[in-house]
């Protein structure tokens, strides 16, 4: 934390003076530098080794009413000083904006005093052998599940990151943050007996290298996923019971915390506007915003503005709890801010996993991937691409693709009928298997 504290708050403190030497009447700074590595293998040959450190200011400037956010990667000292003296005057060329302050330093109070255990202090040993050996390994894996030669291609990679951050605010903030993250996937593509090439990947991050999937469990399930393409036929058209893997099942969350966002309910683009304290999904729709999770890929003491990081109710049996508000929407809507975004996501989670829910589900589809589609913030309405396997008998049968459901996200998450105790690790999400009754399935 030493190296984060010494000169990434030096140069924060710099442009923060500056500013208000110059004329800003508020202004705040952070300082951030990371340094990623990443090693990718193609078809038993090292394809590439990519290795960057990036250094960069991004500044807040308050000036005469007016408002503008700034970044600049050059931190010398007399360079800092013109670009500090530049922004002023374009800030002050602006219209001005009577929301955009500074979060009041009361916002800043109450900041946990816990160890966040973000950072591994292997990632600065890891040597380009170990990385490469991975990415190697998981390509052996994956191919090591073809049995008939179906296996066409397999591209592997490995990488690591070091982040570190420092804010400073001139009414009173200040405070860093350093952590890592390791990443692996594998994509395979795989020849179809009609010509086909189907893809599949699958893929683990972690802030701890001793928390990622081996590669031998990532690489074999990313050729199986390839592998159980083969054969994939559109499904008839049908109104069945969805399953949608943990995996996949971020992307329907996705849709639904986007438009609990203070931008989305101030400038009424959201569906869920107007709909705090009031149900909005089944009893089984249960979930909280929770920064303080250990080792978790979101986890955090503060958020983007400095606003002190806490557990926050979204929805609990189904009833709407909270928006993501920031304190210049806050000012907006005349209500208290919350926080700007999502940390780590925490559900309450069901007594089965994946195969004891579909063994419950007897007849329907299990979604494993989402494909392209869309969803109206503004209505809830979304159509989206699937694939994934037919469920009979409370088994997976035949795979299938190129089909589509439809509905609406209020009508939709109504439906949520099972929750697995299987919460994906290697997501700040966290979703666990999903399961929902009625679902329109287009197909032939």
């Amino acid at each position: 934390m030493s190296t984060t504290k010494t000169n990434l708050s030096e140069v924060a403190q710099q442009a923060v003076a500056l500013a208000r030497q110059k004329g800003a009447s508020e202004a705040s700074a952070s300082a951030g530098r990371s340094r990623e590595v990443e090693v990718q293998w193609r078809d038993g040959r090292l394809e590439k080794v990519s290795e960057a450190t990036t250094r960069g200011l991004g500044v807040q400037l308050y000036v005469d009413g007016r408002y503008s956010a700034v970044s600049t990667s050059d931190l010398r000292p007399e360079a800092l000083e013109r670009f500090i003296s530049d922004s002023i005057a374009m800030t002050r060329a602006l219209a001005k904006d009577e929301y955009r302050r500074l979060p009041e330093p009361e916002l800043y109070e109450g900041r946990a005093l816990v160890d966040l255990s973000i950072e591994d202090p292997r990632q600065d040993s890891l040597t380009a052998d170990e990385r490469q050996r991975f990415a190697r390994e998981l390509e052996a894996a994956a191919r090591a599940v073809d049995l008939e030669g179906s296996i066409l291609s397999v591209t592997t990679s490995f990488g690591d990151v070091l982040r570190e951050t420092y804010r400073v605010s001139s009414n009173g903030f200040e405070g860093g943050m350093r952590g890592t993250q390791f990443f692996a996937s594998a994509d395979v593509s795989a020849r179809d007996s009609d010509g086909r090439r189907p893809e599949e990947s699958d893929f683990s991050v972690a802030r701890f290298f001793e928390d990622l999937t081996d590669a031998g469990t990532l690489g074999r399930r990313a050729g199986e996923r390839a592998l159980g393409r083969l054969g994939s036929t559109k499904g008839a058209s049908a109104v069945l019971p969805m399953a949608v893997d943990n995996r996949a099942a971020g992307r329907l969350v996705s849709m639904l915390l986007g438009p609990m966002s203070g931008a989305s309910i101030q400038q009424k683009r959201s569906f869920l506007d107007g709909k705090l304290g009031q149900k909005v999904g089944s009893e089984l729709l249960a979930l909280s915003d929770e920064p303080h999770l250990k080792r978790g890929l979101g986890s955090r003491l503060f958020d983007g503005e400095g606003i002190a990081a806490r557990p926050l109710p979204l929805f609990e049996a189904g009833m709407l709890r909270s928006y993501f508000i920031d304190s210049y929407y806050g000012r907006k809507l005349e209500t208290r801010p919350t926080t700007g975004s999502a940390s780590n996501l925490s559900w309450k989670l069901g007594t089965k996993d994946r195969a004891g829910l579909l063994a419950d589900l007897e007849e329907g589809i299990l979604v494993t991937g989402f494909l392209g589609g869309n969803s109206n913030g503004v209505t809830g309405d979304f159509s989206l691409g699937i694939q994934g396997f037919r469920v009979r008998g409370g088994k997976l049968a035949e795979p299938v693709g190129e089909m589509n459901i439809s509905g609406n996200q209020l009508d939709l998450w109504k439906r949520l009928v099972a929750v697995g105790n299987d919460a994906f690790a290697h997501s700040a999400m966290r979703t666990p298997t999903l399961v929902f009754e009625g679902v329109q399935f287009a197909g032939t």
